[in-house]
């Protein structure tokens, strides 16, 4: 007698399960990373902004809140920024937590940090 392959029903409403939890979560989670990458983005031109080496801090967080304003950025402001003069130019750099609700009381929480230097 020949043994049988496959996967049975159960194996394949397990499997299923699992890729539908995985896919939620997927989708929960991109979107704080795709903003994420879009701080980062706007760290990074705010710091190589040539116009900005000889003005002040004050000067730097406009640069950003305009950035951050124009990419719909809204877990960083400008008063978040810690900028200090990094030889001729500027280090911004910035620190956040972000909680998923993922069901019932049951949370993810995403730590963030990130750090541009001057070009």
């Amino acid at each position: 007698m020949k043994r049988q392959k496959g996967l049975s029903l159960l194996g394949l409403l397990m499997v299923g399960l699992f890729l539908v939890i995985l896919t939620v979560l997927a989708m929960k989670v991109a979107p704080e990373y795709i903003e994420y990458y879009g701080i980062m983005e706007n760290v990074n031109a705010v710091a190589a902004d040539p116009s900005l080496r000889e003005g002040n801090a004050q000067a730097v967080r406009i640069a950003y809140a305009r950035r951050a304003e124009i990419n719909n950025v809204k877990s960083v402001t400008y008063q978040d920024l810690v900028i200090t003069k990094e030889g001729g130019g500027w280090e911004l750099s910035f620190a956040y937590s972000k909680t998923i609700p993922l069901f019932a009381n049951v949370s993810l929480l995403l730590d963030f940090e990130g750090k541009s230097s001057a070009r």
